[in-house]
């Protein structure tokens, strides 16, 4: 729910100096999608919906407030993480018409689907899941409490204790994060000519991928000095003098936390009131040294939506982030409708339990020896319902009693009869089973349900189909293989029946 409405926030933006195509593009409200950009006639590839300075993009770079804190800002731990981020953008909140981005903060939303605001009761509906592991509520309350706490304390003069109460709560905090959760874009500083940053110009756009909301390619720096594109780069798409800008998430959780840098992510306005959906991507983000470009990447005909791109996650992630799903038809091995995309977790403790049953050696120092050199301990399983090579490894390792190296990832028939029992062991981890939330989701029953139990349903359905589909190939691979055993030992039985009647 926005406060501002759309007319008043493109008002806004061009008294930014920000431009947009009124004639090309409008923003309208989507029935369960919110806001969102629509084509209002024929629009060829290439062409730019909007654009605006890159200063206008809101980040620790851009606001002053860092800069006002001093030292401090450092002092507090304000520079990790997204503290530093939702401390600004409550500030600039509280500063109202002397914000440069009152307008945008205006009309960014109120209240989120997303689980991190869900009662108990919902969330319950997650079990078996990884979403409810990855919501950090405790560790952003850890975080409200330790570094805005007594930052806000020791600079009254720039948080006035008058609005503390409206501006600077626990609960404005957690809104703050979901709006960077699920609308920021990653956007690095300008890079020139071999590579070099220009400290004149701190802004530029990046995509993200697991956390940040949108995602930005970065095709040439200058058309004098071309350089190789990053691997986020669209090969296909030449742009002597313009980055690609991508839409997707920065995931505080992500393994790139640590090459991440906080300062890179920022709030993009008009940009982020694009929707997305799994491989629907009409439009991407473009930078120039000076502003920042909306342009279609094909045609878009009059009355379709226009769509940016936050990199097709799983429905867990978009859940997570955005509060919704996707439900597009699924590819073989799985049936019916879903996310493509989906991945089902599996901790390498279960695959340890199993395997302990099975060897007479301790198994301690093979997982530190894996966790030292391999550093994984969680398998991801996607909808090809294959075993990653890396689980396959592992199983042989734990199987090993000793070994410099890790194994290859050539299953026998012992791993695989390990992976089936470990998969059917985290298939326990679920409340429901297949049959009961295919029931849930037939037409007569789905209607019944919240939401938020829809989604949760939708969620941990997609996950059970995948480790469903991978222990059925590992069966006929175990079946495979017994059938072999049984066909040499066939052969060997007759082959030496014919060689104890040759010596008669």
């Amino acid at each position: 729910m926005e406060s501002l409405g759309a007319s008043e926030l493109v008002a806004w933006f061009q008294s930014q100096n920000g431009t947009l195509d009124s004639e090309s593009m409008g923003i309208v409200t989507f029935r369960g999608q919110g806001r969102g950009a629509i084509a209002l006639k024929n629009i060829p590839e290439d062409h730019v919906l909007f654009s605006f300075p890159r200063d206008l993009t809101l980040s620790t770079r851009t606001s002053t407030l860092p800069l006002l804190m001093g030292d401090a800002w450092k002092a507090h731990g304000l520079h990790e993480g997204w503290a530093g981020l939702i401390l600004c953008m409550m500030w600039e909140e509280s500063r109202s018409a002397e914000s440069k981005w009152s307008g945008y903060l205006a009309a960014l939303p109120q209240t989120f689907d997303t689980p991190m605001f869900w009662p108990e009761e919902d969330l319950k509906e997650l079990q078996g899941t990884a979403v409810v592991d990855k919501i950090g509520r405790g560790e952003a309350e850890r975080d409200y409490h330790e570094k805005l706490v007594p930052a806000i304390k020791s600079r009254l003069d720039l948080f006035p204790e008058q609005l503390i109460p409206q501006y600077f709560t626990p609960e404005r905090y957690h809104l703050n994060g979901s709006r960077i959760l699920s609308r920021s874009f990653h956007v690095e500083k300008w890079k020139r000519e071999h590579g070099e940053e220009d400290d004149n110009d701190d802004d530029a756009a990046k995509e993200p991928g697991n956390d940040s909301a949108m995602d930005i390619d970065v095709p040439e720096a200058t058309e004098s000095a071309p350089q190789p594109p990053p691997p986020e780069i669209d090969a296909e798409r030449e742009e002597p003098d313009a980055e690609e800008v991508h839409v997707e998430g920065f995931d505080e959780d992500s393994d790139d936390e640590d090459r991440e840098d906080p300062a890179d992510v920022a709030m993009v306005p008009i940009a982020d009131m694009l929707n997305a959906r799994f491989e629907s991507e009409n439009a991407k983000l473009f930078y120039e040294e000076h502003e920042l470009k909306m342009m279609s990447t094909r045609p878009i005909k009059i009355g379709e939506q226009i769509w940016n791109t936050y990199g097709d996650p799983p429905n867990s992630d978009l859940l997570r982030r955005y509060g919704h799903v996707d439900l597009v038809p699924l590819r073989p091995p799985l049936k019916g409708v879903g996310n493509p995309e989906d991945v089902v977790e599996v901790r390498a403790d279960l695959v340890v339990k199993i395997a302990s049953k099975r060897v007479k050696h301790n198994l301690q120092e093979r997982v530190d020896w894996w966790l030292e050199e391999a550093d994984d301990d969680v398998f991801v399983l996607r909808t090809g319902c294959q075993l990653p090579d890396e689980f396959v490894s592992f199983e042989r390792l734990l199987l090993l009693p000793k070994d410099d190296k890790l194994p290859k990832p050539k299953a026998d028939k012992e791993s695989i009869v390990i992976a089936i029992e470990a998969l059917e062991m985290r298939m326990e981890e679920y409340a429901t089973s297949i049959e009961e939330d295919e029931q849930l989701l037939e037409p007569r029953s789905v209607n019944q349900l919240s939401v938020n139990k829809k989604n949760a349903v939708i969620v941990r359905l997609g996950e059970k189909r995948i480790l469903r589909g991978a222990i059925e190939q590992l069966r006929l691979q175990l079946e495979s293989f017994s059938k072999r055993t049984t066909k040499k030992r066939s052969r060997e039985e007759e082959k030496d029946g014919k060689g104890k009647k040759a010596k008669i």
